[in-house]
């Protein structure tokens, strides 16, 4: 059965397919030997495919991880540098890409898979799936600071962020915790509007994307998804967003968040 190029290397676990659309486009995709086209079709039963002379393999059995991504480490599938990369921590042959982008010094989820559509329908912008985290600020923020983020703030480079979930959750010595819920995910965003408002971030940990939380991993573990995880990210069944605020304080290991003691109760009146 023929099928688009950029759908074939996507399921054989070359990213996206709109990363393999630029693949074709730069030339890099042949054909029976010949130089293929954007919209072309093929079929891997008897037609040779090959992505810079490497000839596309069979389909690989679909791999689902969670990952637990530390600070300073990449979040790529190859390495760059000799920086480490989230591909380092999990020893299982076979392509694994990492689902979105976390950056060097943050931390938190990572989804590691080599299911292309799925790539495509949790990072393309028009399906805007949450993304939610647990962000540490080096100040307090005051009510306006909050609503100015909820609002969405003007970056540097004149771009205005989407409206977006903020709330307070605890303080933290001189700072406090706050939740952060995005439908977005531009570069550095969540520090770029910290540093505009006068909220130096400190730790930004990432506990949630689409319906796919991070749960109890520690940092540098990781787990496959269950059957039930992944057929809820494929239906993209993720929670809708809410500005309820969070029940259960969040705190890692040595995060200083303070103790609330509970609401009393209202007295009861009198008949």
């Amino acid at each position: 059965m023929q099928e688009r190029l950029q759908k074939l290397l996507a399921q054989a676990g070359y990213g996206s397919r709109r990363a393999c659309e630029e693949f074709i486009i730069d030339g890099r995709v042949t054909v029976n030997g010949k130089v293929a086209e954007l919209g072309q079709k093929a079929d891997l039963a008897s037609d040779s495919v090959a992505l810079d002379g490497k000839p596309l393999a069979k389909r690989e059995t679909l791999t689902y991880i969670a990952l637990y991504k530390p600070r300073n480490v990449l979040s790529a599938a190859e390495g760059q540098d000799d920086r480490r990369i989230v591909r380092d921590l999990i020893p299982v042959s076979g392509h694994l890409y990492p689902v979105g982008r976390l950056d060097y010094d943050s931390e938190g989820l990572i989804l590691m898979t080599n299911d292309g559509d799925l790539t495509n329908k949790l990072t393309h912008p028009r399906y805007a799936h949450e993304k939610e985290y647990r962000v540490l600020l080096a100040r307090k923020p005051d009510v306006e600071q909050l609503e100015t983020w909820r609002r969405g703030v003007v970056l540097e480079d004149g771009d205005k962020t989407q409206p977006a979930i903020v709330n307070f959750v605890s303080t933290s010595g001189k700072g406090a915790w706050i939740r952060v819920v995005m439908g977005e995910g531009k570069k550095r965003q969540i520090r770029e509007v910290g540093k505009l408002l006068g909220l130096p971030v400190v730790r930004i940990i990432r506990v949630r994307i689409g319906s796919l939380k991070l749960g109890e991993l520690k940092p540098s573990q990781w787990r496959y998804l269950s059957e039930e995880e992944i057929q809820t990210l494929k239906g993209g069944n993720a929670p809708k967003m809410s500005q309820k605020k969070p029940v259960k304080k969040f705190a890692p290991k040595g995060g200083g968040v303070s103790k609330t003691s509970r609401p009393k109760p209202a007295p009861k009146r009198r008949s």
